[in-house]
Parts: structure tokens; sequence; C-alpha cells
């Protein structure tokens, strides 16, 4: 019943100060937007990053021979080591925390036509793990070079997207004939578009996979360009790599310590970077949005400051009838809670429908598309009930102490 009573008394205040009643709510729908919004294009544009973050793949590590800066054994520092395709067997029968690894052989200025079309572009020689390691991904009706074409040195190439495009544009492509140095290669894949903002040696997109063994028979060289590896759990990717500088100090007689003697570059670190960047840029968008909501929190106090000074005499009739401190109180304390709630559940519904017409601006390449999580619903939500209860409290404490004869003397 007191539930009933209070609404109906909040409503009825509500309908006879409706411009002070529309501006309080705006002031909680602004901040409850704000805050929203804020938090949901941070969170779009997080994912978005990640998203082409990982288009170079996922807690992968690549790995390219250096120089010794250590003396070692009688052997000066200043040598050269260089990494063998023999050396990816190596590892992988050493450490067997190793889930994927391939290795790398890169044909910098490759020729690769069809018709009269010709594209000087880059072409890849690696083995089928390159693909799970590097977020590589057939388009519909094709693959990637696979263990037979490595076996049998086919003549099969991979091509990126955008290689595609250039030579066959929306034709066909699987089955065709290019010619790579004049050699020809049957197309058995196209990469289906992937973001990709970073890379060691260009994006995939413009480039050209084939099996490793074919590209030394046509390409003979010693050393490779570099061999990408990936642990069985991004945990274990320190000890890999430590391993790594281990197996390989064994066989070409350098310090296991000599950090110079092999370059590596583990993208989990710079993912951990990315994430603690993000993690302080999404701090921030809250603690932003939430002092947009704090003010509207403070215009709800001083309206319920207004409204116990023009209700002075009723609270006092009520409280002379037998109306007890706890029940003024709570009936403030609620009142500001349902006009918080109104504000805030309205700033929700503008902010999910900003964020469902946001993909018709076409903006979502470079902020990501937006996204209101269950943790932004949460927290905004007691964020408000916080909003309310403070506003309420102090403008409802001071009703509650009202002097019932001070308070009904003209």
């Amino acid at each position: 019943m007191h539930l009933w009573l209070f609404l109906r008394q909040i409503f009825r205040d509500m309908r006879s100060q409706k411009l002070r009643t529309l501006l309080t709510i705006f002031g909680i729908v602004w901040g409850t937007t704000a805050v929203i919004l804020l938090l949901a294009f941070g969170q779009g544009l997080y994912r978005s990053q990640v998203k082409a973050m990982h288009g170079l793949g996922e807690y992968i590590v690549i790995m390219w021979g250096g120089k010794t800066a250590k003396t070692f054994q009688g052997l000066p520092k200043g040598r050269r080591i260089g990494l063998r395709e023999e050396d990816t067997e190596l590892l992988r029968s050493q450490i067997k925390q190793i889930a994927y690894i391939s290795p790398e052989r890169t044909r910098w200025n490759a020729a690769v036509s069809y018709g009269k079309k010709v594209f000087v572009v880059q072409v890849v020689g690696t083995n089928p793990e390159f693909a799970l390691l590097r977020s590589i991904v057939a388009d519909r009706g094709g693959r990637f070079i696979n263990h037979l074409d490595m076996e049998n040195k086919e003549r099969a190439i991979f091509l990126g997207n955008d290689l595609k495009e250039d030579l066959f544009g929306e034709e066909e492509a699987i089955g065709e004939i290019v010619l790579v140095d004049r050699v020809p290669f049957t197309i058995v894949g196209v990469l289906k578009e992937k973001p990709q903002d970073s890379s060691y040696s260009g994006r995939d997109e413009n480039k050209g996979f084939i099996p490793y063994t074919t590209y030394a028979s046509m390409y003979p060289a010693k050393y490779l360009n570099n061999m990408v590896f990936k642990a069985e759990s991004p945990h274990l990717t320190e000890y890999v790599k430590k391993r790594a500088y281990e197996v390989l100090g064994k066989k070409y007689k350098f310090d296991p310590e000599d950090d110079e003697a092999l370059s590596m570059w583990d993208t989990s670190e710079m993912e951990a970077f990315f994430n603690a960047f993000f993690g302080g840029f999404q701090l921030f968008l809250g603690i932003l949005g939430a002092l947009t909501l704090i003010v509207g929190g403070i215009g709800v106090s001083n309206i319920m400051n207004v409204v116990v000074e023009e209700r002075t005499r009723e609270i006092g009739i009520k409280m002379a009838l037998g109306a007890k401190k706890r029940f003024v109180l709570l009936q403030f304390i609620f009142e500001t809670l349902v006009i918080t709630f109104i504000g805030g559940g309205i700033g929700f519904i503008i902010s999910y429908g900003i964020i469902q017409v946001f993909p018709v601006f076409k903006a979502e390449e470079y902020v990501g598309t937006p996204e209101i999580s269950v943790t932004v619903a949460v927290a905004v939500t007691c964020l408000l009930g916080l909003i309310g209860l403070f506003s309420g409290f102090f403008p409802a404490r001071r009703a509650a102490n009202l002097n019932p004869v001070e308070a009904l003397r003209p």
C-alpha cells in the first residue's frame, strides 16, 4: 500500500511541476547517454583494434637470425646466425610446448602474371601451419597449401584477396593458372578479407603463398628469412622462447643469454601493452561519463531541496498525524530514485538507438562497432542507483528532521 501511495504522490508532483521535472530528468538523461556512449564507443574501438592486431596472428612469435654480441667457447662475438629450414623440425622435436611452427622465405620482387596483367609482389614459401599461425582463412571454395602440396612440390599458390582482385577483378580465380616468374601455378585458394594493422613484411592481402618445398626448388638459398611459432598456451610463450635460445645456441654455438644472437618479436607483449593502454583509456572515458552523470545528480539533489521547501507544510501535517521520520525519509529517497531511473531509462533507450543507427554512417572501419556490454549496463545501473540515493538522502533527511510545529507555522 505504501508503494502505491508513494507512486501516486510522485507522479502527482511531477505533473504539477512539468517543466522542473523535465529539466531534472534531462540532466540524468544527458549524463546516462554520455557515459553509455563513451564506454560503448570505447569498447567498440578496443574490439576493432584487437581484431586488426590479431590479423597478424594471436600470441605468435616471429624469429630472425641475428649477430652474436658475446664471445662463447673461444668463438668471437659478431658472428652471423642464420636460421635454416631444418631448424623448424629441430625446435619442434626439442620443445614439446610448441603448438605450431613454420619456416618462411620471401621473394620480394616476384612477377605474378595472368594474361596481360603483371604485378611485382611478394611470394612467400611456407608450410600449412602458417595459416594457423597468421590468421589466414581461405575464402569460399578454396584452401591454403597442404601437406600433399609440400610432399609433391606442387605448383600451387594461395593468393591474397587484393592480389586476386588486381589479377581477376570479380571473376572466379580458383583453378586458374598464373605465372610466378614465368613458372605456371594453379590457384588453390584466395584469402578471406581480414583486418590487419601490423606486419613484419607487408600485408597478407597483397602476397602469394606457395609450398616451401616448391619455393626452395625455384629459389635455392641457405637461410630462411624468418620462422614463426606459437606456444600451446600464452603463458608458456616465455618458456618456449628461452628454450629456443638454448636449443639453437647449442647448435650454432652461441651463449643462450645472448639476446642479440636471435631477434624475436613476441606479439603477446604488444597485446599486453595494448590491453593496459585501452584499459586506462576505458577508465578515463568511464570517469568522464560518470562525472557528467554526477552533475545531473547534483541537479536532482538541488531540485529535491526545493521540493522539500515547497512541501514543508504537507510534511508537517503528515508528521502531526503520526507519520514516522522513516516514512518521510523513504518517501523522498524513493521519489529521487524514481526520477533518476526514469532519466536513466530514457538515456539507455537513446544510447541504444544511436548505436543501432550508427552503422548507417559507415564509420566502423575507423572507430569500430560500438556495443553496450553487460558490464557497462550493470555499472551504469549501479551508478544511477548510488546517485539517486545520495541525491535524495540529504533532502530526505532534512524533510524527516522537520519539527511538525515549525512546519505548520504560517
